[in-house]
């Protein structure tokens, strides 16, 4: 059985069972049946699976992690989080975090007016907003007004200067004041990709002189009552824990001497997100050097050593990792199209009466090989190919004598790849990666995995079922938008390998895994292919429930979009091809609602796929 390395990634969330991928809750259903149900509803195209229970899942292990963490350290502050909306702002997604976080009071984290909009109107009263990024006056004077409608929300200084801003507008209005929590620069920086998130050269954050003016500041205009937090963030999809350990006492020690300035009120340090997700599928490319086990008891362990020498009281633990809780929630599911090898099917054959000679000795060897003669008949197949190109060009053989040469061939060495698969041999993996299958994939990278384009983020991916047969085909996946760059390629040194089926006789489905992180709000519209179909998947223990399911745009909303007045076009389409010569009236109209049909449906390919 090949497993796709589920056991690195998966997180127990899913499982292989009779050869397919199942969700490993409850009935256990396939990812393939769930696929099927949904497109025998007439949606086609990629379609993004939602998983609620999986968001439920991580806010259930994060808490328990942490509470158990202060539990075993004797730690008096409280354990807090909130969801950074930039992570994934789509409604089902923020729902489902809503819906499970209510009882953790887990709250959720702004960086923009449109996310501070969705924060306030989304989060439960009395769960915590924090509002981090760059703000100009009226992004603060929003603040105030959700402190106001009874919010307990923090605004995060990102400079000097904000805090001029909440001075101005403390001054000039009755609303109520926000919590303040500051942003300090760290000298220590992360791991990974976003390393360049934390130190001295980080875009965010106050250096050590300007937290000592910004304190001036709170004492001199009587608000430093309402200061009660710093935060730092080191980076996301943090790789390794040792930087983290490096930043805390750093942080910890930052707090403790606040405290010793007069900030009484200050009570919470924020240690930002950077909770990584494990992506690789292969042991040697594993990502993360630590457990989320170890991650917690790090993050307690320190700030306690730190605030016990120095005789400071424990702060509230707040986190803002969104990674860890939304990725695996959502699972892309891409019909494949077609394969684009030189690998025709055994079908495509077409012999004549009178073959020439090597052509007859191919077909001998396909039919007697066996896997004590393979490694010899396929050699054998090959030096006849290369006899078979060159009669091809002196021109003794035709165009179906060489066709038939290729297929032959590909066939034997096929066979051997199967027979062998067991104990391959280093010429039989060379083989195999030379014959490297392209799948065409009814999706877009850009849209649905824009960091694998632009970060080479890798995503696990395997194929919905057949789990129990050989994958023989080294595979590299071509998208369908008009661009090169549209291609995830065949890495030697972490192989995917698919089967090879023929598409004329049965679908064949790729699912790509733990996309539910940034992929969605980071997708761009290239080629303009949109946001994919998705579905929402409850699952239970006697069968499962589809729910908000939600069609790609149609064609004439997504020019709409960007401009277009989407009736203009509908009616110069109609009127252009009105006007154009028809053999009958009845055929006229038959094209007319072919075409309005066509202008609204979603963008992607519509084929037997």
């Amino acid at each position: 059985m090949v497993n796709y390395g589920i056991d690195i990634w998966g997180n127990d969330n899913f499982i292989i069972k009779d050869g397919a991928i199942c969700i490993n809750k409850g009935s256990r259903p396939s990812l393939l049946s769930i696929t099927q149900d949904i497109r025998n509803s007439g949606l086609r195209g990629p379609i993004i699976l939602r998983f609620p229970h999986l968001i439920g899942k991580q806010i259930d292990t994060l808490y328990a992690n942490f509470e158990r963490a202060i539990n075993e350290n004797e730690y008096t502050g409280s354990f807090n989080a909130v969801f950074p909306l930039k992570v994934n702002q789509y409604p089902q997604a923020v729902k489902s975090i809503i819906e499970y976080g209510k009882s953790y009071n887990y709250g959720l984290e702004a960086g923009s007016k449109a996310e501070l909009i969705l924060a306030i109107a989304q989060t439960p009263l009395g769960s915590p907003i924090t509002v981090n990024g760059f703000k100009d006056t009226e992004m603060t004077t929003l603040c105030f007004m959700a402190a106001q409608m009874g919010h307990n929300i923090t605004v995060t200084l990102e400079g000097i200067g904000e805090l001029e801003s909440i001075i101005e507008v403390a001054n000039g209005t009755n609303l109520k004041i926000p919590n303040i929590g500051i942003r300090v620069r760290l000298h220590s920086t992360g791991s990974g990709t976003w390393a360049k998130s934390g130190g001295m050269d980080a875009k965010f954050g106050l250096t050590a002189t300007e937290l000592i003016e910004a304190i001036n500041l709170l004492k001199n205009h009587t608000l430093i009552e309402r200061f009660s937090m710093i935060h730092f963030h080191i980076g996301s999809q943090m790789e390794e824990i040792a930087p983290l350990k490096k930043a805390l006492r750093e942080a910890g020690n930052i707090y403790a001497e606040l405290k010793r300035m007069g900030a009484d009120g200050l009570n919470a340090i924020n240690i930002g997100g950077g909770l990584a997700v494990e992506y690789a599928q292969t042991e040697q490319h594993r990502l993360r050097n630590y457990s989320l086990t170890e991650f917690a008891n790090d993050v307690v362990y320190v700030l306690r050593e730190i605030m016990n020498t120095k005789e400071v009281e424990h702060p509230n633990i707040f986190t803002e990792s969104g990674r860890f809780i939304v990725a695996s929630h959502a699972v892309l599911i891409t019909p494949v199209l077609e394969l684009f090898s030189q690998d025709y099917q055994e079908k495509s054959l077409n012999f004549t009466g009178s073959n020439p000679p090597l052509i007859e000795e191919l077909r001998e060897l396909n039919t007697l090989l066996t896997r004590e003669t393979c490694i010899e008949y396929m050699h054998d197949a090959l030096d006849h190919l290369e006899s078979l190109f060159t009669l091809f060009d002196l021109g003794y053989i035709n165009l179906q004598d060489r066709s038939n040469a290729e297929i032959l061939v590909h066939q034997i060495i096929k066979k051997s790849l199967r027979m062998m698969k067991g104990s391959p041999t280093l010429e039989l993996t060379r083989m195999q990666e030379r014959l490297q299958e392209r799948y065409l994939i009814n999706s877009s990278i850009f849209q649905s995995m824009p960091d694998y384009w632009g970060l080479q983020q890798h995503f696990p991916v395997m194929p919905l079922n057949k789990l129990d047969e050989p994958a023989i085909r080294a595979a590299s996946l071509w998208d369908i938008t008009c661009d090169s760059d549209g291609e995830i390629q065949f890495d030697p040194s972490a192989p995917l390998y698919l089967h090879d089926v023929d598409l004329d006789d049965e679908e064949y489905f790729l699912a790509f895994f733990n996309v539910g992180a940034y992929q969605e709000t980071l997708g761009m519209n290239h080629n303009l292919f949109t946001h994919p179909n998705e579905c929402s998947v409850d699952v239970t223990e006697s069968g499962y429930r589809l729910h908000n399911i939600e069609e790609s745009q149609n064609i004439l909303d997504i020019l709409d979009d960007i401009g277009y007045d989407k009736s203009q076009i509908l009616i110069q389409l109609k009127n252009n091809l009105a006007n154009t010569a028809f053999t009958t009236e009845e055929e006229k109209n038959d094209t007319l609602q072919k075409l309005e049909l066509y202008l609204y449906q979603n963008g992607y390919l519509r084929t037997t796929n």
